[in-house]
């Protein structure tokens, strides 16, 4: 089995035959080093030079032309789709931390020299496809005149292989690598088998049969945000691109923190970028089972794509903004779109709510809740965390195969049911309340271990009970000042940790409460802390933890939200206009 990621008009999916009055050829087109890419190339008949779509694939480009991409050729464009080095019929060794920009650059050159091409080059495609769209535009190549990237995110350690706070993104990475990276002749395992792989270094050998040098190995040498990451870093370099961008994301995938962060850094340097992000995981296409967002949830990204590249290689205005809003956002619970200029959003205001309990907040049944006012008296609440029985992944912005690990909104009631699971909730809402932006967790925690984790998440609760996740995040303790420089902590110390509970945006309607959870495990989103304070990818044992969060005057625990309208009493507050 092998992933197809999934884009709306961008899938590689369903291949048809172009029409007898387009031209089609499959090349090798070599490299600098003499290393020879498959390349079907398809180009409206007649005589004149057109501009190119490219869209570079390591999920094999077949033999036609994509439905989507047949719009280009329909319009005056040539389509140009390629295997990327070391996969289906491209010579070479896979080596994806490395090889795109290179290629991708030389790829351009070859396409510029064609007696077809007019030297102008525009690049489509989602997650794989997109990611080497922002790698090769760094290089800032004169024929690369825009890119329309979906569900890639701008940094390779903090949207592919790590998460914000410093956790490896396992089950994304292994069933991804179990897909794509399987030894020829080997069995395949079980994917709840392959993810609990102890240590963490021979994890490949299990997904795929083999060790992979160039891929999951150099991310378990370095598992700190080294230079390593940085050289490799589309993010490190975002202040350097002048190629026009329009990204698209999903509240529900893996990359959309990564795609609001690109979009948010190149709009303060000044640069050509546009942004859309709507109810999706990393597959547009998907519905999911007993949530609708309505039926303005999906956008024209077929004519965007059109638009998109006739403004800037068809029209004499590529001096101007491209027309339309900067970013698109979709607000769930209202299940409209907003228009923005900017990310965060200018009309919200960061609001906390802060934690505290009646009595103990374990479980669904606990005593947690969230108030507008920091609680007077000091209190904590306790759980233990055990490696051995993690609480489990139950949807979310997980990728990228949905039929072993579920994506998206799902009902957590169960998850909240156990012991090491803190849960806190608001009054019930009598005004609806938008919350569109980032969302941060507070701590004040200590643990028995040298290093643990702490996860976060955000919950909308409905009238009925079910409790449908938004975000989530998590943070290793060693990384709690820097993900370039680690530090385990002392058993029994209060430290204040600051979790990146991810980004939404989401109307809370009446009668609805915000909920948040806190424990110390989301796996196999994320890989197990083993609390020994040892190698993330060497360590094999493990004990459990007792894991206490604190909250009061003196330890404001809480979770701060951008929250755009609507405080209503539950605050004390007016709502806000």
């Amino acid at each position: 089995m092998r992933i197809v990621f999934i884009a709306l008009a961008v899938t590689l999916c369903c291949f048809g035959q172009p029409s007898a009055a387009n031209l089609s050829v499959t090349v090798k087109v070599v490299m600098r080093d003499g290393i020879g890419l498959s390349t079907n190339v398809f180009r409206p008949a007649g005589s004149s030079k057109v501009p190119t779509i490219l869209i570079r694939t390591p999920y094999n480009k077949g033999k036609g032309i994509a439905g989507g991409y047949r719009l280009f050729l329909q319009n005056g464009y040539a389509v140009v789709v390629q295997d990327v080095r070391g996969r289906y019929e491209s010579d070479g060794m896979f080596a994806p931390h490395d090889q795109e920009e290179p290629d991708g650059e030389d790829t351009l050159e070859w396409i510029a020299k064609q007696s077809w091409s007019d030297g102008q080059v525009g690049m489509v495609g989602g997650s794989y496809l997109g990611i080497v769209q922002w790698k090769l535009a760094l290089r800032n190549n004169p024929h690369l005149k825009a890119i329309f990237p979906i569900v890639s995110g701008n940094d390779d350690y903090r949207d592919r292989f790590y998460s914000r706070g410093g956790a490896v993104k396992l089950g994304n990475r292994l069933s991804w690598m179990a897909a794509n990276l399987r030894a020829q002749g080997s069995t395949p395992v079980d994917f709840s088998t392959y993810v609990r792989t102890l240590p963490l270094r021979v994890a490949d050998m299990a997904a795929t049969g083999q060790i992979s040098k160039l891929y999951y190995q150099p991310v378990m040498d370095h598992p700190t945000y080294d230079e390593f990451w940085k050289k490799r870093s589309v993010r490190e370099h975002l202040d350097q691109m002048k190629i026009p961008v329009f990204s698209v994301g999903g509240w529900y995938d893996n990359f959309v923190e990564g795609d609001l962060d690109a979009f948010s850094l190149l709009r303060k340097a000044g640069k050509n970028a546009y942004a859309a992000i709507g109810p999706w995981p990393h597959s547009m296409s998907t519905t999911f089972e007993g949530v609708s967002f309505g039926s303005e949830s999906s956008l024209p990204i077929s004519k965007l794509q059109l638009d998109w590249f006739n403004h800037w290689m068809k029209t004499p205005n590529q001096t101007k903004p491209f027309p339309g809003p900067r970013l698109r956002l979709f607000v769930m619970g209202r299940n409209r779109w907003r228009e923005e200029a900017e990310w965060p959003v200018k009309s919200a205001r960061p609001t906390s709510f802060y934690l505290s309990s009646k009595k103990a907040a374990n479980t669904l049944e606990g005593g947690g809740r969230l108030t507008y006012r920091t609680p007077i008296v000091d209190h904590l609440d306790s759980f233990d965390y055990d490696p051995s029985s993690p609480v489990p992944t139950l949807g979310g912005a997980v990728c990228c195969t949905p039929a072993i690990f579920p994506w998206g909104p799902k009902d957590q009631r169960t998850v909240e049911s156990r012991q090491d699971v803190l849960v806190y909730n608001s009054d019930i809402l009598k005004k609806e309340m938008e919350v569109t932006g980032p969302v941060t967790v507070i701590l004040y925690a200590n643990s028995t271990a040298s290093d643990t984790d702490f996860t976060a998440k955000l919950v909308d609760v409905f009238p009925n009970g079910m409790a449908r996740n938004l975000c989530d995040g998590i943070l290793r303790m060693r990384y709690r000042d820097s993900l370039t420089k680690p530090e385990l902590v002392k058993p029994g110390k209060i430290y204040k940790l600051v979790i990146e509970a991810g980004v939404t945006s989401n109307v809370f309607l009446p009668g609805h409460r915000i909920r948040v959870e806190v424990s110390s495990s989301n796996f196999p989103r994320f890989d197990r802390n083993l609390n020994m304070g040892g190698s993330i990818a060497d360590e094999d044992r493990m004990q459990i933890a007792h894991q206490t969060v604190h909250y009061g005057r003196n330890y404001p625990s809480k979770v701060l939200l951008s929250v755009v309208s609507g405080l209503s009493s539950l605050t004390g507050k007016p709502a806000l206009p």
